[in-house]
């Protein structure tokens, strides 16, 4: 269509060039056979200068078309002298300039436009025609070459912007797609997580507490209800984390678990580090409660200049060098997984999309064995940010 476009219009320039001349075979000097060359001629040089301007637009170069440029010029030389050069046959003589740097490579389109500039003129001369046309034609070579130059660059810009953009769009639908699998990945891993877990809880109770079972399962039922709701929103890219309602379900399911954990009091903070630090908790309970045999977690929140969160349970081995890729888990990744979980999963999940969360925030993140049996969570985002 832009190519189309292109050709259109320079054609449609070229007749603000030919057309008098026809006119003046037509309705001045009414002479039929005069008038039939003259129009054969312009249709078949327009319809060649289009083609040759249409196939270099496309990239589709070719040395025949270096014959069809010299036909064009041939037929614009020879239609002054055939039909008069002072009937604004002349005119001609400048046509085929435009298309000397579209078909020619850079270097001999200039020699070739330098030639053409001194030759056009003089061939003027040689006609006949008046100083004031042999001036404009002297002037017209150079310009009309360097508008067919402006023309193929213009267009393969045009082009080079329209590919740029279809390719920033499937790049937005990439990270779109990632977004989603990420968000997918936390949701309903921490979610998923925390039904099995009520559920073995409710089946621990089942002979000998009714009134707990009872409990256990209105839990599930609350967060079946709540993980369609995130997930809906998930898809409608409108789920917002908070850091206070992450930490109170971590919180409340570690609790259930078995694993003491006393969930911090969060004072009010600035709105955009509720999300990364929100996924940070939730991604640490899920990998805890996965992965993990501790016995407690503990949670603590504080502000510098930055807010921090970090997570620390009791859960590792003390052979760090088990978990030298990072992991909350009782055993070594050789055995169960535990710490390959918590760095290996596909980009965007585990430890390598909280990571990309937090960059993205402008903050920072590290996750690691300590050393003395804990693993230790800690991501901190900087108090000034992005609303």
């Amino acid at each position: 269509m832009i190519a189309a476009s292109f050709v259109a219009v320079t054609l449609v320039s070229l007749a603000g060039l030919l057309m008098p001349a026809l006119w003046y075979e037509a309705f001045v000097r009414p002479d039929l056979g005069r008038f039939t060359v003259g129009l054969l001629s312009v249709a078949a040089i327009f319809a060649l200068y289009g083609r040759l301007l249409w196939l270099n637009l496309m990239r589709r170069t070719a040395p025949s078309h270096r014959l069809g440029l010299a036909a064009i010029a041939a037929a614009c030389w020879a239609l002054p002298p055939v039909l008069g050069a002072d009937n604004g046959w002349g005119n001609a003589l400048v046509v085929p300039a435009g298309l000397i740097p579209v078909v020619l490579p850079l270097r001999e389109a200039v020699a070739t436009t330098a030639v053409a500039t001194v030759l056009t003129p003089a061939y003027g001369l040689v006609l006949g025609l008046p100083a004031l046309n042999v001036l404009y034609e002297f002037f017209g070579v150079p310009v009309a070459a360097f508008s067919g130059y402006v023309t193929i660059w213009l267009f393969h810009v045009a082009h080079e912007l329209r590919e740029a953009r279809a390719e920033l769009a499937q790049s937005a639908v990439g990270e779109e797609r990632l977004r989603f699998a990420r968000d997918l990945h936390d949701v309903l891993g921490h979610s998923l997580q925390a039904v099995a877990l009520r559920a073995e809880v409710a089946d621990r109770f089942l002979d000998r507490d009714p009134g707990r079972v009872r409990k256990e399962l209105t839990e599930i039922q609350t967060m079946a209800r709540d993980s369609v709701r995130d997930v809906r929103e998930i898809v409608r890219g409108y789920r917002a984390t908070s850091l206070r309602s992450e930490l109170d379900g971590m919180s409340a399911v570690l609790q259930a678990a078995g694993i003491s954990c006393e969930r911090p009091e969060v004072a009010d903070l600035p709105a955009h580090v509720h999300e990364p630090l929100g996924w940070v908790a939730r991604e640490a309970a899920t990998n805890l409660l996965r992965h993990s045999g501790a016995g407690w977690c503990r949670i603590e929140v504080w502000t510098d200049d930055a807010v921090h969160l970090e997570i620390t349970n009791d859960g590792a081995p003390r052979r760090s060098r088990h978990h030298a890729a990072g992991g909350v888990g009782g055993r070594p990744p050789s055995e169960d997984g535990g710490g390959a979980s918590w760095g290996s999963h596909d980009a965007g999940s585990g430890l390598a999309g909280l990571a990309e969360r937090i960059a993205a925030a402008g903050g920072e993140f590290t996750a690691g064995p300590g050393g003395d049996g804990t693993f230790r969570v800690h991501a901190s985002v900087p108090l000034k940010g992005e609303a």
